[in-house]
């Protein structure tokens, strides 16, 4: 995938900022078109990279001194990983979003801080708050070997906050069940207990 094009970006932002009745020139908005295509290139990251590619960036896991329990029933949860999404609808903000991310081993561990910099790095697109927790639960996957990958996401969307029907307290909650968490009750239990 390719790397943003920053002076496009400055381009257009001068030009929306004159579609909308703004003066691109004033002292104000001079250096907008600058500092908005410095912006998405950060938070827009993770448009360049696949869930392979980024799979291949953060599967170091640890396969030694992994004694798990002969029911099977080892699990690994992260829970209230902060991250944020702009929406591809509307470009709106996707905020105050808490991620859980739930995964039995088989056999191999990903290091805590990779989970939180999978969920990071996929944020990082023009998403929907559903296919983050696909993309995330795509890549766990991957790196760990495990089919009983779950992702929970609870998140606001300026998009329904800010806009259009203008609920502020409005929460989404998204669930991607994978493997054993679509069926085995203890396995929910314990996922959706705090």
């Amino acid at each position: 995938m390719s790397k943003i094009d920053k002076e496009a970006v400055k381009l257009h932002i001068r030009g929306l900022l004159e579609a909308i009745g703004e003066n691109p020139d004033r002292e104000g908005l001079r250096e907008t078109p600058d500092r908005v295509a410095r912006m998405y290139e950060e938070i827009f990251e993770g448009i360049q990279y696949t869930n392979h590619e980024i799979a291949q960036m953060f599967n170091k896991t640890f396969e030694e001194d992994l004694e798990l329990s002969e029911s099977g029933q080892d699990m690994v949860i992260v829970r209230d990983i902060d991250i944020f999404s702009y929406c591809e609808h509307h470009l709106a903000l996707m905020y105050d979003m808490k991620v859980t991310v739930a995964y039995v081993p088989k056999g191999k561990v990903i290091g805590l801080s990779k989970i939180a910099r999978i969920a990071d790095m996929v944020s990082k697109r023009l998403q929907l708050q559903e296919r983050i927790g696909s993309d995330i639960a795509d890549i766990i996957t991957e790196v760990t070997e495990s089919d009983d990958v779950a992702v929970l996401i609870e998140g606001c969307h300026s998009c329904m906050t800010a806009r259009g029907i203008k609920k502020p307290n409005a929460k989404t909650y998204t669930s991607t069940l994978r493997g054993r968490f679509k069926d085995d009750m203890n396995l929910k239990l314990q996922l959706y207990s705090k």
